[in-house]
């Protein structure tokens, strides 16, 4: 439970859809949020409606100190800005990243943290929306998801187990419903599948050309299916080339599994195309 007498001075950098709605969260809750993005006129927006009490880089310069900061971008440029902003930061702030694959971003921000003497937890909140931006935000994005969180390796159980009930407390104003702690191989091993892949394949789904003629024939397995279509192509590039081991193998996976259900109907085989069926309904069962 949140301590309610407690503030935080939290820092934020990326004001879009997880970004610009940690801050609206946190501000909500009666924290203190300083931002930076590299448009001036989203900060200009998230100040104006009350979702921010400042500029990051401002704070930063009259030596103002955070209890957190997140960093809201994508892999390549969260560790680059890391790498430019780890010197004016303190030991007691706990950074954490919320990028959608963990190995190439915490190899590389474990290192600048120990060298620069603050914490940082890989992070990767699982939440989120088809749509992107400022804008597109809200409070409650991230009200009972779940949070992963990766520590350092070859950090001791007992930092590590700090470090996580640090994040918690932290993390409490965004009321996520559970924390998820694993190794940066493990989360790209899951999130290859459980993410990665169905935004492949939604993508690749809505290429049929009989999409264009879905109105008056969808219902609701078409809007699942294809709701993830709507990406933002540049950031899932990015994500998708930095774990193409992992999703590669669940493609692979997939085109197999896909080829037998052509077969057995190509081939009028109703036993095989049953037995798929019940093989796949069996699946579902045990995964809920």
């Amino acid at each position: 439970m949140q301590n309610k007498t407690q503030t935080f001075t939290v820092g934020i950098i990326g004001m879009g859809l997880i970004g610009g709605s940690m801050a609206r969260a946190y501000t909500a809750a009666g924290h203190r949020v300083y931002i930076h993005d590299l448009s001036p006129e989203v900060c200009l927006q998230a100040m104006a409606c009350g979702a921010a009490d400042g500029e990051l880089d401002a704070y930063l310069g009259l030596g103002g100190h955070l209890d957190c900061l997140f960093i809201a971008l994508y892999p390549e440029a969260t560790v680059k800005t890391l790498t430019d902003l780890a010197p004016r930061l303190d030991s007691g702030t706990l950074v954490i990243d919320t990028c959608g694959v963990k190995r190439t971003v915490c190899a590389a921000c474990h290192a600048i943290a120990a060298e620069h003497g603050f914490t940082f937890l890989g992070g990767h909140p699982m939440a989120g929306s088809h749509f992107s931006g400022f804008a597109a935000g809200r409070a409650t994005l991230f009200r009972d998801a779940s949070m992963i969180l990766v520590p350092p390796e070859g950090m001791d159980s007992a930092s590590a187990e700090a470090a996580i009930a640090r994040a918690e407390q932290l993390l409490a104003p965004l009321d996520f419903g559970s924390i998820t702690v694993c190794t940066a191989e493990h989360h790209d091993a899951m999130i290859a599948y459980t993410s990665q892949l169905a935004h492949v394949v939604s993508n690749a789904y809505v290429k049929s050309p009989t999409a264009q003629a879905h109105k008056g024939y969808s219902a609701g397995s078409y809007k699942d299916l294809t709701r993830v279509a709507y990406l933002n192509a540049p950031m899932w590039t990015e994500l998708f080339l930095d774990n193409r081991d992992n999703l590669i193998r669940e493609l692979d996976g997939i085109i197999a599994a896909l080829g037998q259900y052509r077969d057995a109907m190509a081939n009028a085989d109703a036993d095989l195309l049953c037995t798929l069926l019940e093989e796949g309904k069996r699946c579902k069962e045990s995964a809920k």
